[in-house]
């Protein structure tokens, strides 16, 4: 999620239709987080542990792979737990709402990704 609540409300309401699955929710694989079918939005994730036989079968459908640095992957911090309600972690309506100041205030060992680049 983006911590400029403006760019989350803008981009929560365009969803993205879903793809084909062609590779199975293995470690490493980029995913976008979906409530359903055809529900995508900007919400990814990176599988770090083999996750394929649970979502799969949900449409949870890879379209990207962390190709190198998986090291660094591994040592985003964890410390937190899962997203509220389930976990310790930052609520997504709190981000939505709130967004950097919510996560600096409650969540200041959380990494951010400051840069990504799509590699052809």
């Amino acid at each position: 999620m983006n911590g400029d609540p403006e760019k989350n409300k803008t981009w929560s309401e365009i969803q993205i239709r879903d793809d084909s699955p062609k590779v199975q929710n293995k470690v490493g694989t980029v995913v976008f987080a979906a409530a359903g079918p055809n529900s995508r939005t900007t919400q990814l994730f990176i599988n770090l542990r083999d996750n394929s036989e649970a979502l799969d079968a949900q449409g949870f459908t890879p379209f990207g792979e962390v190709i190198s640095g998986m090291e660094n992957v591994l040592n985003i911090y964890t410390g937190y737990g899962e997203g509220a309600p389930q976990g310790g972690g930052p609520s997504q309506a709190a981000i939505a709402e709130n967004g950097n100041p919510y996560l600096e205030e409650h969540f200041p060992k959380l990494d951010k990704i400051k840069k990504a680049t799509v590699v052809p």
